[in-house]
């Protein structure tokens, strides 16, 4: 999602991005296939299959993400969007994701998440993390907020804003629905 802003950032988890992406070619591979040689309802069925498991992978990989604009912070998880003006962001912290808090709820972020491996090793407290360890990167993504909060909670207003991923709601009820067509044709 492009933001109007050209001052705007976005944060995201990269392993996740291209795992996703790796698991998305994968898929159209196999939909490429199914077209190719098994024009079938079986075919069918099996290409709606691979289509909802590649939305699945799009949205639990790929979505995710943590877009601050002078406007708001952008939360995207992964079925909804929370549009937080700065007036109402009151703290941000990180336990294993990111967590944004208002007077009245705390919203999580899973675009910026921490690595079990790097909360092990802090913990416990021998070698030291390296410079871009995900706990370096999500206190990056903390400092980056707070900055924000400071410069713009007092220009932006407005209410919190939280909307469903609709395209990609419909895209996987389109396609189960398709799944379910193909299985009563067998």
């Amino acid at each position: 999602m492009k933001s109007k802003h050209p001052e705007s950032e976005q944060y995201l988890s990269t392993s996740n991005r291209i795992t996703g992406a790796v698991v998305l070619v994968i898929g159209a591979l196999g939909l490429l296939d199914i077209v190719l040689e098994w024009r079938t309802a079986s075919g069918l069925l099996v290409a709606a299959l691979i289509g909802l498991l590649m939305v699945l992978a799009y949205v639990g990989l790929v979505r995710p993400s943590v877009t601050l604009s002078p406007d708001h912070i952008l939360l995207r998880n992964h079925l909804r969007d929370h549009a937080i003006p700065w007036s109402k962001v009151t703290g941000v912290d990180v336990t294993d994701i990111l967590r944004v808090h208002t007077a009245d709820n705390r919203f999580r972020a899973p675009g910026v998440q921490l690595v079990i491996r790097d909360l092990r090793k802090q913990r416990v407290g021998g070698r030291k993390l390296s410079d871009d360890s995900s706990i370096s990167r999500a206190d990056f993504v903390v400092d980056r907020i707070e900055t924000h909060m400071e410069h713009y909670s007092s220009t932006s207003d407005g209410e919190i804003v939280t909307a469903w991923a609709r395209p990609e709601l419909a895209v996987a009820g389109s396609l189960a629905a398709v799944a379910v067509l193909a299985a009563l044709l067998r």
